[in-house]
């Protein structure tokens, strides 16, 4: 099964197009720009606890059959944090300072 790629960052709601460089991801797949990961969340996924990597890009181009975006496309489902912007800098103060292979 193939990731979701989301279209856009939970937090600020910028457009985070399958070839985004800034896209960053929890285990979750939760989905925001790295601006609001480094900035805003201080690498704390802000529904689950964990921490961000950047998203791998989905192959534009069939380098094998039948694998590529046009074969396995991204999601066009726009995700939207469900806490408030105080909320989640609580939990991201909460924990941090805790390595996210610890959390």
């Amino acid at each position: 099964m193939a990731l979701q790629l989301r279209p856009n960052c939970e937090y600020c709601d910028k457009d985070l197009p399958p070839d985004a460089t800034d896209a960053r991801i929890c285990s979750y797949e939760c989905t925001f720009c790295a601006d609001c990961v480094d900035t805003r969340l201080q690498n704390v996924c802000p529904n689950c606890g964990g921490g961000f990597v950047p998203r791998p890009i989905r192959p534009a181009t069939d380098w094998r059959p039948g694998v590529s975006r046009a074969h396995q496309p991204p999601s066009d489902r726009r995700v939207h944090l469900k806490y408030p912007p105080e909320a989640v800098a609580a939990h991201a103060a909460r924990i941090r300072d805790v390595p996210p292979e610890r959390r």
